[in-house]
């Protein structure tokens, strides 16, 4: 399963409070050649990686990228595992304008927007907070918006057996928006459904109408 492959266990072995010296080491040489790299890309389009305002850049780019691809190291599971309760409920569960920030892995440029969520119980109930991080977790790698939306439904799906799933996500690019066609206007909007949305249109009719409240 997708979500599952993209956890890196040994990486965030590394970042947790079980590492080892071995550990420690790797990830010294994993920040050392992201610097390396910043500090060659900075000398190949023309700038001088030794100047004040750039010397600490390449240690500054290599942490910033740490937060943000911190879901490679998170384990979606583990997150809704952690506060999945048994509920006598089977109406819809809407969580909606769950802000994100994600990086394209086509040019490493941000695009970000509002995630919408829906999930009709059946039998368990997942933590108001664990949504939202479930998309934190999804969104904080290189994605393309069309897979993350897939890949928070199908979490959801796989490890509450819901009736049904939907998901809507909408994001602004900036791949878009500060290069190539420049509409700083666009937004990209996607959607998954499954179970009882994907087979019921007066579910998603319910979902939208929530949503657009």
């Amino acid at each position: 399963m997708e979500e599952l492959q993209c956890f890196d266990e040994a990486r965030a072995r590394r970042r947790g409070p079980d590492a080892t010296e071995e550990d420690l080491a790797e990830l010294r040489q994993e920040r050392e050649a992201i610097e390396e790299a910043v500090r060659q890309l900075l000398l190949h389009i023309g700038e001088d990686p030794s100047r004040e305002g750039l010397l600490k850049t390449p240690n500054r780019v290599a942490r910033m990228y740490d937060e943000l691809t911190v879901g490679y190291i998170t384990d979606p599971v583990k997150i809704i595992n952690s506060a999945m309760f048994e509920v006598d409920y089977s109406e819809m569960v809407v969580v909606k304008d769950i802000e994100y920030y994600s990086l394209c892995e086509h040019h490493l440029l941000p695009f970000f927007g509002s995630v919408h969520v829906a999930y009709i119980p059946n039998g368990l109930v997942v933590g108001l907070s664990k949504i939202p991080r479930m998309v934190d977790i999804f969104s904080r790698r290189l994605q393309v918006q069309e897979r993350m939306t897939q890949q928070i439904a199908n979490c959801l799906n796989q490890h509450l057996h819901p009736h049904g799933v939907a998901v809507v996500v909408e994001g602004t690019h900036m791949c878009s928006v500060m290069r190539g066609v420049r509409k700083a206007n666009a937004k990209m909007v996607t959607s998954a459904v499954l179970g009882t949305f994907k087979e019921d249109a007066k579910a998603r009719v319910e979902f939208m109408e929530h949503i657009r409240r």
